[in-house]
């Protein structure tokens, strides 16, 4: 498995949780709006798994929990032996990931071998080829990965960051049947940085965001914002 960088502590990417983070190379989507670009282009491995197992074995009774991050993890197709790995040392593990790969997911979901799930929902259904930066986008595999989570049993949560000039109220309308019933669901602000896919965008308000979030609230338990 290839493993980019590692971030030795987090009190912020694992809810409730002191964490480190585990960045893997590597993304299917082209989102306009990543910050993460060198990461979504990249297939360099800079840490070996036994670097990282090595670090974990230093900090048992010190961490928590382990993210893993990319990036999109789940292009890793031995991911699985490494979270055994991580969950054999007693840590508790959270999975980020774009919900592309419902089949890659699944075994993972029902082997207990992830305890936190977070997955991007980039848009509404109808808009979700330009929040990706694609042409074209396999719905059908991200409703999958929704509906698996949903019916997991595993804690998660779903989440989209947001635009101007991509998203709009229409889109969390979409997004309020899409996931109606769930608990959780986080609206992000949108932060630039150097490393970016596409061009600048700019940032919706508190205000403008709150009634997002409001739409959501008709049929979504908790509703918040991040990155305010």
């Amino acid at each position: 498995m290839k493993l980019s960088g590692i971030q030795k502590l987090t009190l912020l990417d694992f809810p409730g949780k002191v964490a480190c983070t585990l960045f893997t190379p590597g993304c299917n989507f082209r989102c306009p709006f990543c910050h993460n670009a060198s990461l979504v282009f990249s297939c360099v491995q800079n840490i070996t798994e036994q670097e990282v197992l090595s670090f974990l074995d230093k900090r048992r009774g010190i961490l928590d929990g382990v993210c893993i991050t990319g990036g999109e993890p789940l292009l890793q197709k031995d991911i699985a032996v490494l979270l055994r790995e991580i969950k054999a040392r007693g840590f508790l593990l959270k999975l980020d990931s774009n919900g592309a790969f419902p089949e890659r997911l699944a075994p993972l979901l029902e082997a207990g071998l992830v305890d936190y799930v977070a997955m991007d929902i980039k848009a509404s259904r109808r808009n979700y080829h330009t929040a990706i930066g694609l042409a074209t986008v396999d719905l059908d595999s991200i409703e999958r990965s929704v509906q698996l989570l949903k019916e997991s049993g595993v804690d998660h949560e779903f989440r989209t960051t947001t635009v101007k000039g991509i998203h709009t109220a229409k889109d969390f309308a979409d997004i309020a049947q899409w996931l109606a019933g769930e608990e959780k669901y986080f609206i992000q602000q949108y932060t630039p940085s150097d490393d970016m896919i596409g061009e600048a965008f700019e940032q919706f308000t508190k205000e403008e965001l709150e009634a997002f979030a409001d739409i959501v609230r008709a049929t979504v338990k908790t509703v918040e914002l991040r990155g305010i």
